[in-house]
């Protein structure tokens, strides 16, 4: 039941291309890379046990690939980065936790060449000079919590794999910065396309 949630907001916000409203923060494209099964669907059941059970909003798996400013066309974008790339395998380091919103809870991964080039093609087909730091990682919750509450939970789960498989990429428009449940509810898919080589 929980993840079909999850499917019908990523469906719904694919569908809505709303810009956020002006009275909302200033605001910022996200290209996020988001993971093939079986690791997408244990990651979609975490995200909606631990948001049930914290309070947290929902949200898709992904990883952060690039933040880039609100002035570009994303579709056209991701177009250009995902000619000729193929599906991207990333090792899973551990589960680690911060006092930052955005990154609650979530799984470490090994920065590697792929990655970095990945980002490089991005930030080129946006002709962005933004300094964002490619820290590769897949956040399982969103939360203020205190450290100890935080330990825990990143001791209490096991990650069923090593290694997880991004298939496709999406850009997301969302405030700048993230920083609370409505700013995560705000977020809208602007474009999406697969990574099929």
């Amino acid at each position: 039941m929980e993840v079909q949630f999850v499917k019908y907001w990523i469906v719904d916000n694919a569908r809505e291309k709303r810009v956020c409203s002006s009275s909302m923060k200033k605001t910022a494209i996200t290209y996020w890379l988001i993971p093939a099964d079986p690791a997408r669907s244990f990651l979609e059941r975490t995200i909606v046990d631990l948001a049930r059970r914290y309070s947290a909003p929902v949200f898709e798996p992904h990883m952060t690939i690039h933040v880039g400013l609100d002035r570009v066309d994303a579709e056209e974008v991701i177009t250009k980065t995902v000619s000729g790339c193929r599906p991207v395998k990333a090792k899973a380091l551990k589960i680690c936790q911060s006092g930052e919103f955005i990154k609650t809870l979530f799984v470490q991964f090994a920065l590697d060449r792929k990655l970095q080039q990945l980002n490089e093609m991005i930030r080129d087909a946006a002709q962005d000079s933004s300094d964002y730091d490619l820290k590769p990682h897949l956040s399982l919750l969103y939360k203020k919590m205190s450290i100890l509450a935080r330990r825990r939970l990143a001791h209490s789960i096991k990650l069923p794999f090593s290694e997880v498989t991004f298939e496709s990429i999406k850009a997301i428009r969302c405030a700048s910065p993230t920083r609370n449940r409505a700013d995560v509810e705000a977020w809208r898919v602007v474009a999406t396309k697969a990574l099929s080589g």
